[in-house]
């Protein structure tokens, strides 16, 4: 429940500061290493796993290219790209997939234009150090839920 709560105040700040985020964006820094992708992903594995819930989960680099990948038993198919989206629209615009839901939510059509933008909850940014080395997606329940899983991951690297 305490994840949840993190999670969801996450989320509304993300949609409440959705115009500075578009403003601003952290540095960017060097990739991140495959021990740090291991690390993201099983921590957000560890939290599907306590939920008995079946997930995607994909770490990219901040240009998008997949570092590491974890697909649980169970999770639907459907599921492996979208993760792999999140990742990527996370770290290439170095911002939460739930800021461009917002967006889109308010009319601002013209990003799904965006190339490797994704308007689904659970993508978010990996900053070490306050610098962006990558992006975690996960895909497999519902946008609450996949930005739980994926929070537990940016939170392993802080």
């Amino acid at each position: 429940m305490r994840n949840r709560i993190w999670t969801l105040l996450a989320m509304c700040g993300a949609l409440m500061l959705s115009a500075n985020v578009w403003a601003q964006q952290p540095p960017l820094g060097a990739p991140l290493t495959l021990a740090q992708a291991k690390q993201a992903a099983a921590a957000a594995e560890a939290e599907a796993k306590k939920n008995n819930w079946a997930y995607a989960i994909a770490v990219v680099e901040p240009s998008g290219a997949l570092v590491y990948f974890s697909k649980m038993e169970g999770t639907q198919y459907g599921s492996i790209n979208v993760a792999i989206d999140k990742a990527t629209s996370a770290a290439l615009f170095r911002r939460p997939t739930a800021v461009f839901d917002a967006a889109l939510r308010a009319g601002t059509q013209y990003l799904l234009q965006l190339r490797g933008g994704n308007a689904i909850p659970g993508g978010f940014p990996l900053v070490v150090d306050g610098k962006v080395v990558g992006g975690i997606g996960a895909s497999g329940g519902t946008g609450d839920q996949d930005s739980q899983v994926a929070t537990a991951g940016v939170n392993a690297l802080k």
